[in-house]
């Protein structure tokens, strides 16, 4: 009787570190983010290589403190394809990382499949937002937009442990 007991209360032990440990991956971490209403969603322009926003409608984000490649966003835009890709710098190689499924208008394989299909365009947003870390923006032919950060080559060497090089810029020292 006291091994079933044992045997119990270690199954009980799993199941409940499991649903923990999913609890905080899913839902513990993420947080709104507050919509500041005309800085939300910017693109690098071409001519000068700095961010700035673009017209953008129903803005919605989440982020986590606990990785900088958890930002995810969404948005609408009137903005043109011809528009965009004549002033803005588009950004080659970008693969959209999932969201938490409860964060509805995020879906990370839909989006891809758009990327695939030519009707979505891909953007860079911010490079280095933090060291190693590009934020990318996704405009589909249709308005809609898709947010969401990615480790870029700079961050791929970091954290790798390969030197940087000199096309990278320094790396922040810890305090």
């Amino acid at each position: 009787m006291t091994g079933k007991l044992m045997a119990g209360a270690i199954v009980l032990c799993g199941l409940l570190a499991g649903i923990g440990v999913y609890y905080f991956q899913v839902y513990h971490f993420y947080e709104e983010v507050e919509a500041q209403g005309t800085n939300d969603v910017e693109l690098t322009v071409m001519a000068s290589g700095t961010p700035e926003p673009i017209l953008y409608d129903s803005f919605e984000a989440i982020d986590a403190d606990s990785s900088p490649i958890r930002y995810r966003a969404c948005f609408t835009t009137t903005m043109s394809f011809p528009m965009l890709t004549e002033t803005y710098e588009p950004y080659e190689g970008a693969e959209p990382r999932t969201a938490p499924g409860w964060f509805d208008c995020f879906d990370a394989e839909a989006i891809g499949a758009e990327i695939d299909a030519g009707t979505a365009l891909v953007f860079t947003g911010e490079r280095n937002i933090e060291f190693g870390i590009d934020r990318v923006v996704a405009i589909t032919d249709d308005g809609r937009g898709y947010v969401w950060h990615e480790i870029n080559e700079c961050g791929d060497k970091a954290y790798d442990g390969t030197p940087l090089g000199e096309d990278c810029p320094e790396r922040p020292q810890p305090d």
